[in-house]
């Protein structure tokens, strides 16, 4: 395991002291954000996770090895180079093997999270089931690692291209539950409201931490998801319809389909998104710390 995955001197020493620590993915780095803005966005995920008294472990794959916690350098790598590949939990073993770089999934950096015991993941938007998957079945290997991971994970819910309310179905099916972050419904990742119900409201992270700590004394050995709306609203509706049906003309298909789309609505909105993505991926994380902290002192 040592020689697959390399955990960084920081992270190692927090998860041996069990002390908090949060894992951020790299698909955003890579994919989230046009070229150049990812590592910056990424940079100051870490540092609002360290001003909550928690540690950052962002996980990516360089050279064949699993970093679990990335140098600065190594960070810009996944934000400079084109050959980053998207990489969800059945690319992990390949990419190792290949020697290639490969940016984490949430599904993916779940399942890393699994393998080394960190417990909280601070994210944008989840995968889920895609818009059609009733005539091409399309659903997200981000929601496997939700039912197999015991993780809470912070999250504006499913990405905004995708079938919400298949999405919410399936979480329920799979038992994985959705807290709504002082909110009643599953936010749309743009816009805080019109999502379905989520399976209970909290107030506080001490809540939040509770209620993770209890399902997972119950036995059930999945994750949790922390919806938090969005601070403000941007209504992309018609663009995501728009970018999900030239992602469907031009023949995209199946990991592509997600960063096609941010792509179309980044240029099509004129940067809006771009600012809303960046705000909520920072404020994630920010918030999956403080709930790993509060569960830090339950323990």
């Amino acid at each position: 395991m040592a020689e697959l995955i390399r955990i960084h001197p920081e992270v190692r020493a927090a998860l041996e002291a069990r002390r908090p620590v949060v894992a951020l993915e790299t698909t955003l780095v890579s994919h989230g954000f046009p070229h150049g803005e990812g590592a910056a966005v990424a940079a100051e995920a870490e540092r609002r996770v360290r001003v909550g008294w928690a540690v950052p472990a962002t996980i990516g794959v360089i050279d064949g090895v699993i970093q679990v916690g990335l140098t600065e350098e190594q960070l810009e790598r996944f934000g400079d180079s084109p050959d980053a590949r998207k990489i969800g939990p059945r690319d992990l073993a390949a990419c190792a093997a290949k020697g290639e770089l490969g940016a984490t999934t949430a599904g993916a950096t779940l399942a890393v999270c699994r393998a080394v015991g960190i417990g909280f993941l601070g994210t944008g938007g989840l995968g889920g089931v895609h818009r059609g998957w009733a005539e091409r079945p399309d659903v997200s290997a981000d929601l496997g690692e939700l039912a197999r991971t015991e993780a809470l994970v912070v999250a504006s819910g499913a990405k905004s291209l995708l079938d919400v309310e298949a999405t919410a179905e399936l979480l329920e099916t799979v038992g994985v539950p959705v807290l709504g972050w002082r909110t009643d419904t599953i936010p749309l990742f743009y816009t805080p409201e019109g999502g379905p119900p989520v399976s209970a409201r909290v107030q506080t992270v001490e809540e939040a931490a509770q209620i993770a700590q209890f399902h997972w004394r119950l036995g059930r050995h999945s994750a949790l998801v922390l919806a938090r709306p969005p601070d403000g609203s941007l209504d992309v509706e018609p663009l995501i319809r728009a970018g999900v049906e030239e992602a469907e003309r031009q023949g995209v298909r199946g990991q592509g389909v997600t960063p096609f789309v941010l792509a179309y609505l980044h240029e099509a909105s004129g940067g809006e998104t771009v600012q809303v993505n960046r705000k909520l991926i920072v404020e994630n994380a920010a918030l999956a710390a403080d709930v790993a902290v509060a569960y830090s002192r339950l323990s």
